[in-house]
């Protein structure tokens, strides 16, 4: 399999900050949404990104919770929007477009992890459904508005965690097969990167390029929130005080670290006329090897292996995503 998984030598690494990502960057006059932008790497995604002058726009499930966190940050502009729920991305989608406004940034940073069993309304999985659906049917509804930027990026926040399972195209919501919290989570960030591979090819026509990323390993977010003292001991990611072991070499980074690649992929020039790839440490990483990982949380051992697995970046296994996608949303997103 051909793959555009080559480093570019960027200049930055794994302790680089997000701060340090935009330095010289002007987005005045930019239109960004953040997904997720009220709490841990979505909240310093936007603070970097409304620094550097872009308009934020930041849609939440919870109105009051994303006030209280966005307070100390001018000018963002919250709004209601539920990824469990279809007719929410709808509304908040038809509202923004008929303001008539283009989106030049699209962060897809909100996401769930290694949550107990739950489905939606629809019966879907809901680290399925949250991850890769809710956003899935966003970036289609919003697609008129991405596609009048006349030069945007869909970035997609995905996670090392998708050595852990590719998508079971047969099964994806664990109707036939027993549940396991990290095979649906890594199913989900599977599912990331093959829609960023899937979206790429098929927007960079109209001048919309994408990219999905691993953050690194960051506690305090709440992305862990499913998870025990004990469990995230037993990763490694916290000392036994309770405080995080930060060592960006290992991939243990703070805040401003995790966000640092996020920000690279949604402004670098080093990416103009790229998309479709996956990227560590704000380079493209290199192709891994084709194997799942048995990931234990008491064996964290790999989770310093860089490098996306190649049945997350396999263009086929990208369009039956798609299709699968379609369906499960009921409608088709036609570019």
């Amino acid at each position: 399999m051909t793959t555009k998984q080559t480093p570019i030598g960027s200049g930055f690494g794994a302790s680089t900050t997000a701060e340090e990502v935009i330095k010289g960057t002007d987005l005045s006059g930019k239109i960004a949404i953040v997904t997720g932008g009220y709490s841990g790497l979505g909240l310093e995604t936007v603070r970097v990104l409304r620094s550097a002058g872009a308009k934020v726009i930041v849609p939440t499930r919870d109105f009051n919770k994303a006030a209280t966190a966005l307070a100390d940050i001018d000018g963002i502009d919250i709004q209601v929007m539920d990824l469990l729920d279809p007719a929410s991305i709808d509304a908040f989608a038809e509202k923004f477009l008929a303001s008539g406004q283009p989106v030049h940034i699209l962060v897809n940073s909100a996401g769930i992890m290694a949550s107990p069993l739950k489905r939606d309304s629809r019966g879907y999985e809901s680290q399925f459904a949250t991850n890769h659906l809710g956003h899935f049917q966003l970036v289609a509804r919003l697609w008129p508005a991405l596609r009048n930027a006349n030069g945007a990026r869909v970035v997609s926040v995905s996670s090392w965690g998708h050595h852990f399972s590719p998508v079971v195209f047969d099964d994806p919501n664990f109707e036939q097969r027993d549940y396991e919290r990290w095979a649906a989570y890594g199913q989900s960030k599977t599912a990331n990167i093959l829609f960023s591979v899937a979206l790429d090819k098929r927007g960079q026509a109209d001048g919309v390029r994408t990219f999905s990323l691993h953050p690194g390993s960051i506690v305090g977010t709440g992305l862990e929130k499913h998870l025990s003292m004990e469990e995230l001991q037993a990763a490694g990611v916290i000392d036994e005080n309770g405080q995080p072991v930060l060592d960006p070499t290992k991939n243990l980074k703070t805040v401003e670290q995790g966000a640092a690649t996020s920000v690279w992929c949604a402004t670098s020039k080093q990416l103009d006329n790229m998309g479709g790839v996956y990227c560590e440490n704000c380079d493209i990483a290199p192709l891994g090897h084709d194997a799942e990982s048995d990931f234990q949380l008491d064996n964290n051992s790999t989770l310093t292996d860089s490098g996306v697995m190649p049945y997350a970046v396999d263009p086929k296994a990208a369009d039956q995503l798609w299709s699968l996608s379609e369906q499960l949303i009921g409608f088709t997103f036609a570019i």
